[in-house]
């Protein structure tokens, strides 16, 4: 009842920018895409699938508790934010190096991986997403944004945008997982892509983390 009482008090624009600002997080270089496609290809669509709903619940839970006020810690203890967001970027920086170092992987190249159990892989992927510094930021600082407190159901109205938030990632990141083992095999088949395709993926997530390192010292200072 909530959920359909907070899709009746959401505007349009309010309903068209979260799942605009949905899209352009998941499609951001993160540790979700990273785990769900080294899943998906190390050990097939299925394994991918199963850490993909284990990221959902993560989603889930990261709804609840930032529309139930607990998530504020973030905001109550500013370091323990700034810690994770520096955490992120040397994560990033980290897979950049992977990608260009020489005899470095790509994001899509096949890597030998353990066959995890599905129980394994589902709370991975959960523990993968509760640890993501932009679900925090996603939910924190950017649904907010977009509740109308004219309208009322303030907690009502965060569950509709969260869930369309969630509807996107998730439809989004299945898409990944599906088409990350063919782009595997073509990169495969054509090594000189191959090596193309790592040097623009690790070029790309190396841009990521020098945007996010500028922003961890204006962070510490407010």
């Amino acid at each position: 009842m909530d959920a359909f009482v907070g899709l009746l008090s959401i505007s349009l624009p309010a309903a068209s920018g979260m799942v605009l600002t949905a899209l352009v997080m998941v499609l951001t270089p993160g540790p979700n895409m990273m785990y769900l496609v080294t899943r998906s290809i190390g050990q097939g669509r299925r394994a991918g699938l199963v850490s993909l709903a284990g990221t959902g619940v993560g989603f889930v839970v990261y709804m609840l508790m930032a529309n139930l006020g607990l998530a504020v810690v973030f905001v109550a203890v500013p370091w323990l934010f700034i810690g994770v967001k520096a955490a992120g970027v040397v994560y990033l920086a980290h897979l950049a190096w992977q990608a260009l170092r020489p005899g470095g992987r790509g994001v899509f190249e096949v890597a030998d991986l353990p066959r995890d159990s599905s129980a394994r892989l589902f709370s991975m992927g959960l523990v993968t997403n509760l640890l993501n510094p932009k679900a925090a930021i996603m939910y924190l600082t950017l649904i907010p944004q977009f509740i109308d407190p004219n309208r009322g159901h303030h907690f009502a109205q965060g569950l509709t945008l969260g869930t369309l938030q969630i509807t996107v990632s998730m439809i989004v990141n299945a898409s990944l997982i599906v088409g990350a083992a063919t782009v595997a095999g073509f990169l495969t088949r054509s090594p000189r892509w191959a090596i193309w395709q790592r040097r623009v993926t690790g070029t790309l997530l190396g841009c990521v983390a020098v945007v996010l390192a500028r922003e961890v010292p204006a962070r510490a200072r407010v």
